[in-house]
This record gives C-alpha cells, sequence and structure tokens, in this order.
C-alpha cells in the first residue's frame, strides 16, 4: 500500500496588509508552523511523499529570508517533498524557484516539478505526472498532456495540478487555469491532488482539493486541513482522509439583531472567542441604547480575547425608546438635539448617508450623557 499526504496553498509570505501589525505578524507565522505540522503529520503516517499541489509562495518576491525559512520547515520529514508551482509562484524563467535553486537551499528530497515531465519514483512504487502553472493565467487546461503519458508498468499515477476543476462553478463563470473533471478517468490516473481552492473538497473518489493548511480568509469552508491519501495498488480507489492541520479559526459573523434574545446570544458567542478566532462581524438588525452600550462592551472584552476582531455596526439601527431618552435626563438644548435625532432617524425615505450620520450623532451623545453621574445613576435607579 502507498500513502500520501497531500497539501495545497501554503502562500508563504502572505502579508496581511488589511490587519493591525499585531495581528498580522502572528497569522504570517502561522503559515510556517503549519508546514512544520505538515511535517509532523508526515512522520506520523509513514507516508511516501508528501504532494504539494501549488501555491507554496505567495509572490514571486518574497524574501531571502522567507525562502529558507520555508526549506528549513521541510527538514521535519526526510521523505520526498513535491513541490508544484502554483498561480502566485508560478514557473517563470526567473521565478522563486530559479532563486532557491541559486541559493543552494533545496535538499536531495525536494522535488521541484517545474515542467510538464513524468517523473519516476519507483522504489516507492508511484510515478507523479505535475501540471505546473509556467504563469499566472491559462485558459488552457494543462492537465491534458496526462492523457498520453507513459509510465512504467505496476506503478501508481499521481497527478498534481493547480486551477479550477470545470463544473464546480456557475455556467457563466469562466475560470482560468481549468481542469476537466473527468482527468482521473482518460489520462488512467490513481488520484489526481489539485490545489487553488482553500477550501478542502473531495471532488470525486481520484479526485480532491486539498485546501489551505492554516486558513487565511473569512470565507473559505473547511480550510484548515490536509489530505492523507492510501491507495492499496494501482487501480485500487483511494482511501481519503482530512487531517486537520490549521491553528487559527477564521470565520464570518453576519448577525441580525431582531429580537432580544439575538443580542443576549451574539454576546455569548463574543465572549466564548479564543487567542485562535480570527472574527468578520457584521450586526445588522436594530437595538435601543442600553442594547448598543451591552454590545459595545462585549466588543472591546472580545477584541482582547480574540486574536482578530473586525465589527462593522454600519447596518445597526439605533432605536431608543422613551425610557432610554428619558434615563439621560437631557434637558435644555441637549433635549432639544436628541428629539432633533430622533425625529430624523424616524423620517420616512431618509438616505443611508444621513441615517447612519444621525445614528451615530445620537450614540455618542447618549454615550456621554450616560457617562454623566445623574444620568447613571437614574438609569441603574429604573433597572437598566
Amino acid at each position: 500500500m502507498s500513502r500520501f499526504l497531500h497539501t495545497a496553498d501554503w502562500q508563504i509570505g502572505r502579508l496581511f496588509h488589511t490587519l493591525h501589525p499585531d495581528n498580522a505578524v502572528p497569522l504570517a507565522e502561522a503559515r510556517l508552523s503549519a508546514v512544520e505540522r505538515l511535517a509532523a503529520l508526515a512522520r506520523e503516517h509513514a507516508v511516501d511523499a508528501v504532494l504539494v499541489a501549488g501555491d507554496v509562495f505567495d509572490a514571486q518576491t518574497v524574501s531571502e529570508r522567507t525562502v529558507r525559512r520555508l526549506f528549513n520547515a521541510l527538514a521535519g520529514f526526510s521523505g520526498p517533498w513535491l513541490l508544484l508551482p502554483g498561480n502566485h509562484d508560478a514557473a517563470l524563467a526567473e521565478s522563486v524557484w530559479t532563486r532557491a535553486e541559486r541559493m543552494g537551499v533545496l535538499s536531495p528530497n525536494i522535488h521541484l516539478l517545474l515542467a510538464p515531465e513524468v517523473r519516476v519514483f519507483p522504489e516507492a512504487g508511484f510515478a507523479v505526472l505535475p501540471a505546473p502553472l509556467t504563469q499566472r493565467h491559462t485558459f488552457a487546461d494543462t492537465t491534458q498532456w496526462f492523457d498520453g503519458a507513459e509510465t512504467p508498468a505496476g506503478l501508481l499515477r499521481i497527478g498534481l495540478a493547480h486551477g479550477s476543476v470545470q463544473g464546480l462553478l456557475a455556467e457563466d463563470i469562466d475560470a482560468p487555469n481549468p481542469i476537466a473533471p473527468d482527468r482521473p478517468r482518460t489520462a488512467r490516473l490513481d488520484y489526481l491532488a489539485l490545489g487553488d481552492w482553500h477550501g478542502c473538497k473531495i471532488v470525486g473518489p481520484r479526485l480532491a482539493y486539498s485546501g489551505t493548511p492554516e486558513p487565511d480568509r473569512f470565507r473559505s469552508a473547511e480550510a484548515g486541513q490536509a489530505l492523507l491519501v492510501e491507495i492499496d495498488a494501482p487501480g485500487a480507489e483511494p482511501r481519503i482522509t482530512p487531517l486537520a492541520v490549521g491553528q487559527f479559526r477564521w470565520a464570518a459573523w453576519p448577525v441580525a439583531l431582531q429580537v432580544p434574545s439575538d443580542l443576549d446570544a451574539l454576546l455569548a458567542r463574543l465572549d466564548a472567542l479564543g487567542p485562535q478566532d480570527v472574527i468578520d462581524l457584521s450586526v445588522s438588525g436594530a437595538t435601543d441604547l442600553a442594547g448598543l452600550q451591552r454590545l459595545q462592551a462585549a466588543l472591546a472584552r472580545a477584541e482582547a480575547q480574540a486574536r482578530h476582531l473586525q465589527a462593522d455596526l454600519g447596518a445597526l439601527r439605533l432605536q431608543p425608546t422613551d425610557e432610554d431618552l428619558a434615563a439621560l435626563q437631557a434637558d435644555g438644548y441637549l433635549g432639544e438635539v436628541l428629539a432633533e435625532l430622533r425625529q430624523t432617524l424616524a423620517a420616512p425615505g431618509l438616505d443611508e448617508a444621513a441615517r447612519e450620520t444621525a445614528q451615530d450623532a445620537l450614540a455618542l451623545l447618549a454615550a456621554e450623557l450616560l457617562a454623566r453621574p445623574a444620568a447613571a445613576g437614574t438609569a441603574a435607579g429604573e433597572g437598566r
């Protein structure tokens, strides 16, 4: 029986520009740590090879230090590492791969699959048919040559490719780097290891995306895994087992506040966040002043607990109650401003920009007033 660890889309060197440096640096480091965990899994499961189906690096221009650190991370597994160029690190005439070769960082067990040609590993019982990308985007199927490729009898035929399996996206989407969904059949492959999609997806019995081993976006289902692929003999159907690898949990939380219990549920979720969570929260619906204050306090707590939390409250409507306004103890000019803002928010046909401005002004004014001892005391006495 042959055993492989299938992984892809490491994108080493990725910079999370939109995040605060306090969060961006640990998330970038986690991608290298994921490679070290892959090496440990390869040892644990005694695999015959690690199949890396493209996008090892995030860009051709990653630093020399980053290149060295990546190849240092591979030292944890002494068996074959098969590295395929993807769209982020295509096999150009001058590329990150040619730089790595000149730097002398490639140990004998690291195999760069820079050309579409059969590579034979007779001692391990398999031959590899790689489809490296030589440019970022192509609209030709780079796996087509597999069909006519000959490999020694008795060896498994393993394909490696990076692109989009045709038919998985909407029909009107013209995806670059297309791959025929029946390629395993037409090319007599025992398994086709794919990269490009960041979520793990087993497309067919012999065709799968491993996804990225370390999540890196809020909407990538089933990311943070690798695939253990076991094949008893040429022609036998593979057994494909997902293995957990990722350190951080990325998630998008769209939350609509419609009834009071919705806010209670959201606050409980926020309080449960930990240092492995990377969250994109968007809140819509409506709440009163007391609810807004509770939400803001929970966000402040959660921001210190989570690895990263970004919250968009732009679609959350502020609907102060009469009790809220009475608790503010606002007289004179401030009372007039509060009444005017409330009338503005209640006006039909109010455009989104004006509504957002009025909400922000009311929230700021309410927060200032509630911070005053008189208002705070009144609110507390009323059980709010």
